[in-house]
């Protein structure tokens, strides 16, 4: 018998009020769908498909106006806040690192709010920075003194803290450049695996979608068009997760024909 999944919507709806009048905006138009624990999905879609208001429905930070959200059986809704946000890893895209305290106080914000003794944060900060592969000399530094990829370093670094089972990924990589992306994407999935995590990352990116998630969510105008694997998705009738696989498909034959085969 299937255990029972970690995440599940069942049924979710969210609208936001038009600007100056306008009729209200449909983000998030009945949607449901299960993660498994220890699962990576990665959510797709284009500015305005709903995709980053069903990531914030899970922890809250805004709540549903219709179905229901729960998180290892308990409905979010009663839940405190608080409380759900700070079990729940969240990386944000530009990092989201408060300016002015140290990378060691940012790594230690969560576990501090939760009265975590001092001598515990700091061995906690220096076992992150070496699963993010920050040398511990930063420890000391301003977020203004690291570059953007150390930035999503410690940002990740930061949502591990409380030794979350779930963290949320809010387009983690998107304002990197494209060796750094790579970089940092492929260490996170490794420390997804290793620590036996379970992952919803937002993303505008197929490829980036298909390198690193076990199942792919295709919104678009709040509704869910496709849920499936990689392999499977090219089965989909939809025309937009069709448009949306021919962009890594196009780029997969173009550097085949330009760049040289190994030994040639």
């Amino acid at each position: 018998m299937p255990s029972a999944p970690l995440i599940a919507y069942a049924h979710v709806g969210k609208s936001f009020a038009g600007r100056r009048g306008a009729a209200s905006v449909r983000a998030v138009n009945d949607v449901s769908l299960d993660v498994a624990e220890g699962e990576f999905l990665a959510i797709v879609g284009g500015s305005g498909s709903g995709k980053t208001t069903l990531l914030r429905l899970a922890n809250r930070l805004i709540d549903a106006d219709s179905g229901t959200i729960t998180i290892a059986g308990q409905d979010v809704r009663a839940a405190d806040p608080v409380t759900l946000r700070r079990g729940i890893g969240y990386v944000f895209q530009s990092g989201g690192l408060f300016p002015h305290i140290s990378v060691a106080d940012n790594i230690g914000v969560t576990p501090k709010l939760l009265g975590w003794p001092a001598a515990d944060i700091s061995a906690r900060v220096d076992e992150l920075l070496d699963l993010v592969r920050l040398d511990r000399v930063y420890r000391d530094r301003l977020p203004q003194e690291l570059s953007g990829g150390e930035r999503q370093r410690v940002s990740v670094a930061r949502a591990l803290a409380a030794r979350p089972r779930i963290v949320l990924m809010d387009e983690p990589f998107g304002a990197l450049d494209p060796l750094t992306r790579d970089a940092l994407g492929d260490d996170y999935l490794a420390l997804h695996r290793k620590l036996g995590l379970t992952t919803v990352m937002i993303t505008h990116d197929m490829t980036e979608a298909i390198l690193l998630a076990d199942r792919i969510a295709v919104m678009r105008t709040g509704k869910l068009l496709a849920l499936a694997r990689a392999a499977e998705l090219g089965s989909s009738a939809d025309a937009y997760v069709a448009e949306l696989l021919s962009t890594p498909r196009r780029q997969a034959e173009r550097l085949s024909a330009l760049l040289p085969r190994g030994g040639a």
